[in-house]
């Protein structure tokens, strides 16, 4: 039997430049206007906030039509197939999307970020600061990725970063 999910609730919207396609990752020197807008009844929230440097967005991934398969083929990949739960793709079963931002600053109900790898108008479900100690594995690993041949030039697209190919 299937536990029950309480709806969720936006809590504030993202801002951003990206209308029609956007990176698959956030990239931190990314210029435009990246902000989000938390709605006023969450605004207290914010308290403190701006002592950390990094924050996890937690948001849904609004615009995905695609239905949603359990094997995929990451389209920066020639072609390697595995399981969704095994990928970053923001095709899901719950399109909920996560991205660790730099705060630049708080003014009111508005945090200015680092670039966000998310369309204009995006609803956030939640913050939450990004811990020095806790939220560094030093022990992590690239998985089934390491197995790719050219990794490195796949990492380049994968983080939006400008290269010759």
């Amino acid at each position: 039997m299937k536990a029950s999910i309480p709806e969720m609730i936006r809590i504030g919207t993202i801002r951003t430049p990206y209308t029609e396609t956007a990176p698959y990752q956030p990239v931190e020197e990314d210029n435009g206007d990246f902000r989000i807008v938390i709605e006023p009844e969450f605004r207290d929230g914010l308290k403190e906030l701006s002592r950390f440097r990094y924050l996890y967005v937690i948001y849904h991934i609004h615009r995905v039509e695609k239905e949603v398969s359990m094997v995929i083929s990451p389209s920066w990949t020639d072609g390697a197939r595995v399981g969704v739960f095994a990928s970053r793709s923001p095709v899901r079963p719950n399109p909920i999307g996560i991205s660790i931002v730099r705060i630049r600053k708080i003014e009111n109900n508005e945090i200015h970020t680092s670039g966000l790898d998310v369309f204009d108008g995006t609803p956030v479900l939640d913050i939450k600061p990004y811990v020095k100690d806790l939220d560094v594995k030093e022990d992590a690993n690239y998985g089934w990725i390491d197995d790719l041949a050219d990794r490195e030039h796949l990492f380049l697209h994968i983080k939006g970063i400008p290269h010759d190919h």
